[in-house]
């Protein structure tokens, strides 16, 4: 699976990208047929709470699965977005 990270009005640190790489390298294990993976972290207005958002695109053989969350840490963030996808899986697995 092809994974591509961006960061939007910022410059990610080492340790970020790598907590990232982390979480997302489970996608191999969980959505066999997953052929690429978008993660997009955003940087919002600076000065305001809960300012930072991480959208997530899993392309599948079936179809794209999306999603968004914004919290106060991006690492918090990208822990509610795998969440989301995880049930959006689920999901399509009981069709």
């Amino acid at each position: 699976m092809e994974t591509r990270i961006q960061s939007v009005h910022f410059d990610a640190s080492q340790q970020l990208m790598e907590f990232v790489e982390k979480k997302v390298a489970k996608f191999d294990k969980l959505c066999e047929g997953a052929t690429a993976l978008d993660v997009n972290m955003k940087l919002i207005k600076p000065e305001t709470a809960m300012n930072k958002e991480v959208a997530l695109r899993l392309s599948t053989g079936s179809g794209e699965l999306f999603a968004s969350k914004s919290a106060d840490t991006f690492e918090e963030a990208l822990l509610g977005a795998i969440d989301a996808i995880k049930v959006q899986l689920e999901k399509n697995r009981n069709k």
